[in-house]
Formats: structure tokens, C-alpha cells, sequence
């Protein structure tokens, strides 16, 4: 299926790695130009040289997104490079385990920076580039709003908060003909998971009790399934599609999991 993503400008935060790094590269294979937006630069440059590599085109900015004049710089800098944005994918954060019983309010609201004020923030200082080209946000969540899962207050918040933004946008952009729809993610293999699954006890068996509950193939969702949502619902073949929560997940949230095999 052609989604008619060609040269379009799409910016992607947090694109450098794990979902961000799937959506990329799945735009650029599409023939978009994806403007990776990350704090390293270096791992901006791997993933953009591999996108150049693979014969796609892009873009990366700089930027530590927890402060506000970063987001606005980022928008700036992509405007300056090629006078438009088509697409906004808010992707980046961090299941931080700022839990209620051992939080603190100082971690509490670090992490919603960390992890839904930027979401904002860039869907704001885009939106005047958004009107012009009609384009489209995709906000990438968590089952966490909707399961939770113990000691991650701040994060399963934050989530929650990309759910309700996600709706309220799409509301208040109908007018300009701006879709906005969200990626929920629950069990997808990334290095942040790969990371967390590290430091629990047994990890290799945790792992195999997790997959083994994930009623479609008893296997965790790649990267790659998650972006190919993400580009359709950027491009036009979704053109009737908004304020959506799209559940990427073999059936973990929605289905009932004694459907698993064990």
C-alpha cells in the first residue's frame, strides 16, 4: 500500500532508539523525511546515517525536551531546515518508577516532564505548521494508564494524561482538519524494556511468563508493528480516522489473557 508519505516532514521525538527508532526508519523506508528530535547526539547521528544507509533521507535536532525553550528551538530548527512540518509523533520517555509509597513530588513532577509536558508542548508550537499542511499527531502511550503496574504513579499518570490530550486534540483541531490519534504500546521488546527486565529476579524466566501471556503468538510486539500503525495513521489512507486509541499489543490489554498458552 502506497500511504503518499513521500517527502513528507515528519518529526519524531525520541527517535534515536527502541519504538522511536522503529518509527524512523519505517517513515524513511515510506519515502517521508523523519527528523529524529533526542538529547544524544550520537545515537541521533547512528540512527540517521543508517536511515542514509539504507537509501532514505532525514533529519536530527538536538534537544533535551524536559525544557520548554528546547521544544520551541527543535520546531525551529525543522522549520528552518525545510520550512514545514506534515507530522508530529510525540514518542519520547521513560518508565521512570516514581511510584506513591517511595515517590517524592519532586520526582513526581520531573516525570511528567520527562514523560507527557513535551507531548504538549510540541504538539503547541508545531500546531501553526500543522494547520497549514493539515497534518496529523500521533502520541505514543502506555497500557500502564489503563493496567497499571505498581511503583510507576508518575508514568501510568502521565499516560494517562497522553490518552485524554489525544482526545481533547482531536476535538479541538477538527476545525483545522488536524487528525490525532495514539499508539497504545504494552508488551514491545526495546532496550529501556531489555534494560528493566534486567534487574528483576530471574530475568530470563520473567521474561518467558510475561511473552507467555501475550494471547496472539505468545511473543512480545516488535518496533517494526508498532510503526507501521504509527505511518498509517499519519498518512492519508487514514484520513477518516481521529481521536483513536490503537491498541498494538496481540490482544495483552483488551483480551483475556487465560487465552494465552501456558
Amino acid at each position: 500500500m502506497n500511504l503518499h508519505l513521500q517527502y513528507k516532514i515528519i518529526i519524531v521525538t525520541g527517535g534515536a532508539k527502541g519504538i522511536g527508532e522503529g518509527i524512523v526508519k519505517v517513515l524513511a523506508a515510506e519515502g517521508a523525511i523523519p527528523v529524529i528530535v533526542g538529547r544524544n547526539e550520537e545515537d541521533n547521528k547512528k540512527t540517521l546515517a543508517e536511515i542514509e544507509n539504507a537509501g532514505g533521507k532525514g533529519f536530527q535536532v538536538v534537544a533535551e525536551l524536559t525544557k520548554p525553550e528546547a521544544c520551541e528551538a527543535a520546531v525551529k530548527a525543522v522549520l528552518d531546515k525545510f520550512g514545514r512540518i506534515d507530522g508530529l509523533v510525540n514518542n519520547a520517555g521513560v518508565n521512570d518508577s516514581v511510584g506513591l509509597e517511595n515517590g517524592s513530588y519532586e520526582g513526581f513532577i520531573a516525570s511528567l516532564h520527562k514523560n507527557v509536558v513535551h507531548y504538549y508542548l510540541m504538539a503547541q508550537y508545531a500546531l501553526p505548521e500543522l494547520k497549514k499542511s493539515k497534518g496529523a499527531i500521533v502520541n505514543i502511550g502506555s497500557k500502564t494508564a489503563e493496567t497499571g503496574q505498581g511503583g510507576t504513579s508518575a508514568y501510568a499518570a502521565a499516560n494517562g494524561g497522553r490518552n485524554a490530550l489525544t482526545r481533547e486534540w482531536a476535538v479541538e483541531l477538527l476545525k483545522y482538519g488536524i487528525r490525532v490519534n495514539a499508539v497504545i504500546v504494552a508488551e514491545c521488546w526495546t532496550p529501556l524494556y531489555e534494560s528493566w527486565i534486567q534487574t528483576l529476579p530471574n530475568p530470563e524466566e520473567k521474561l518467558k511468563e510475561i511473552v507467555s501471556k501475550i494471547p496472539l503468538e505468545n511473543r512480545m510486539t516488535t518496533n517494526e508493528e508498532i510503526a507501521n500503525a504509527v505511518a498509517f495513521l499519519l498518512s492519508v489512507k487514514s484520513s477518516h480516522t481521529t481521536g483513536q486509541l490503537i491498541h498494538v499489543d496481540g490482544g495483552y490489554v483488551h483480551l483475556d489473557r487465560a487465552l494465552a498458552k501456558a
